[in-house]
C-alpha cells in the first residue's frame, strides 16, 4: 500500500487535459538548409545585391588571408580566422540598419568591418592593445566577445530596452556551435522569447568547437531545432550561400522589428582554417573533409551565379580584387606601426566619476611624465 492509498490521505483532483500553449509546427525549421544559389530561385536575385555580396566576399577572403599572415609575423597576438564562413559574416554585416546593433564573437571581426568598423580598430583587441578598440555606441557594434555566449544576454537586454523605449532597434547576436552549450545561450533564448525581444540569434555552425565535432556536442536533429523549446522559430540555412543567409536574416530582422519576437538561425558552414593560429586542426580532422568543403566555397558560389547571368565580367572581377588588395595593403601599413599608447589612458575608463584616490594617482603620473619631457628638452 502506498501513502496515497492510505485512508485519510489528501488526494488532489485529477489535472485537466493538457494542451500545448501554441502549435509547435510553425516553429520547426525546414528539414534541409535553405539554399538559393544553384537553384532556379537564383535567377530572380537582385543583381545589385549579388554585386555587393561579391565585393564584400572577395574583400573578406583577402582580409582573412592578410590578417592570418600578419599574425604569423607577430603583429597580432592571436587571430581566429573566418575563412570559409565569409557568407555568414558578410550577410550579418549588411542586413542591419544603421540604428541596429551587432553583437559579435571573437571570430566575427569581418562582420564588424562589413558593418563599417575600421579594420584596424576591429583587430585592436586581438592585437593586445586597448580595451575594445572602438566606441560601441558610435558604431552600434558591441565589443568582441571572447567568453563563449556571454554577449547573448547583453543583446537581449539591449533589444528589450529599445522596445520599452519605443525604438524599433534590432539586435543581431552571433555565436558558434560550441557556444550553444553554454548557459548564457539558453538564458538569452528564454528571456528573448518570453519578452518577445527584437533580437536575432545567428549560430554559425562551423563543425567544431575547437576540436570537438558537433556530433559530440548535441544529439538534436539540428541546432535550429532548439528554438522550438523556447517558443521561437528556428531557421536552417546553407551558411556558404551568401544570398540564402541574407534572405533568412533579413526576414528574421523584419519579424523582430515588426514586434513578432526573436528568431534562431542556424547557418551550416565550415571552418576551413584552424580554430586560431595556435591550433593544429590536422590533429582532429582529415584533409579530405576540408577539401570537400572547399568545393562549396562561398566566394565561388556567388561568382558562378553572377557569371551564369552575365553579371560578372573580367573588369568587375578585377575591380573587386583590386579593392581587396587595397584593404590588405592598408592593414599591412597600419598594423606594421607599433601602437603608441598614452599612459594617461590608464585612468580614462575606470570609473564614470573618478575617485579622489584615482585623481591623485593620475596627477602623480602626469607630474612624472611632464618631468621626463622636461628632462628630454633640457638635454
Amino acid at each position: 500500500m502506498t501513502v496515497l492509498d492510505q485512508p485519510g490521505i489528501y488526494r488532489p483532483a485529477p489535472p485537466p487535459a493538457w494542451r500545448p500553449r501554441s502549435d509547435p509546427e510553425p516553429l520547426l525549421p525546414d528539414p534541409v538548409p535553405h539554399r538559393v544559389l544553384g537553384t532556379p530561385e537564383a535567377a530572380g536575385v537582385d543583381p545589385g545585391l549579388l554585386a555587393r555580396l561579391h565585393r564584400e566576399l572577395v574583400r573578406g577572403r583577402r582580409y582573412n588571408a592578410q590578417v592570418t599572415a600578419l599574425t604569423r609575423q607577430g603583429r597580432l597576438a592571436v587571430y581566429p580566422s573566418s575563412t570559409g564562413q565569409e557568407a555568414c559574416q558578410v550577410a550579418a554585416g549588411l542586413v542591419l540598419r544603421e540604428r541596429d546593433w551587432l553583437f559579435p564573437t571573437y571570430r566575427d571581426t569581418l562582420a564588424a568591418v562589413v558593418r563599417g568598423l575600421d579594420p584596424v580598430r576591429a583587430l585592436t583587441l586581438l592585437r593586445g592593445d586597448w580595451h575594445c578598440g572602438h566606441d560601441p555606441r558610435a558604431h552600434r557594434v558591441a565589443p568582441l566577445c571572447t567568453p563563449l555566449a556571454t554577449q547573448l544576454p547583453h543583446a537581449v537586454g539591449l533589444a528589450r530596452a529599445a522596445r520599452l523605449k519605443g525604438d524599433d532597434t534590432v539586435a543581431l547576436a552571433l555565436v558558434g556551435d560550441g557556444g550553444t552549450n553554454e548557459g548564457d545561450f539558453h538564458e538569452a533564448l528564454g528571456f528573448a522569447a518570453v519578452w518577445r525581444a527584437p533580437v536575432v540569434f545567428l549560430v554559425q555552425n562551423n563543425g567544431f568547437a575547437i576540436s570537438v565535432p558537433l556530433a559530440r556536442q548535441t544529439a538534436a536533429p539540428s541546432l535550429a531545432h532548439k528554438a522550438v523549446g523556447y517558443g521561437m522559430p528556428g531557421r536552417l540555412v546553407d551558411g556558404n550561400d551568401a544570398v540564402a543567409v541574407h534572405q533568412v536574416l533579413a526576414e528574421a530582422v523584419r519579424r523582430a522589428r515588426d514586434g513578432d519576437g526573436p528568431t534562431l538561425v542556424e547557418a551550416v558552414t565550415y571552418r576551413v582554417d584552424a580554430h586560431t593560429n595556435a591550433d593544429d586542426a590536422a590533429r582532429y580532422r582529415p584533409d579530405a573533409e576540408v577539401e570537400a568543403w572547399r568545393a562549396h566555397d562561398p566566394v565561388a558560389l556567388v561568382e558562378q551565379a553572377m557569371r551564369d547571368r552575365g553579371l560578372l565580367d573580367e573588369a568587375a572581377a578585377r575591380g573587386a580584387r583590386e579593392a581587396a588588395e587595397r584593404l590588405a595593403a592598408d592593414l599591412r601599413d597600419r598594423l606594421g606601426q607599433p601602437p603608441a599608447p598614452d599612459p594617461m589612458e590608464l585612468f580614462a575608463h575606470v570609473y564614470a566619476r573618478p575617485t579622489r584616490q584615482l585623481d591623485e594617482q593620475a596627477a602623480a603620473l602626469r607630474a612624472e611624465l611632464d618631468a621626463e619631457a622636461q628632462d628630454e628638452e633640457d638635454r
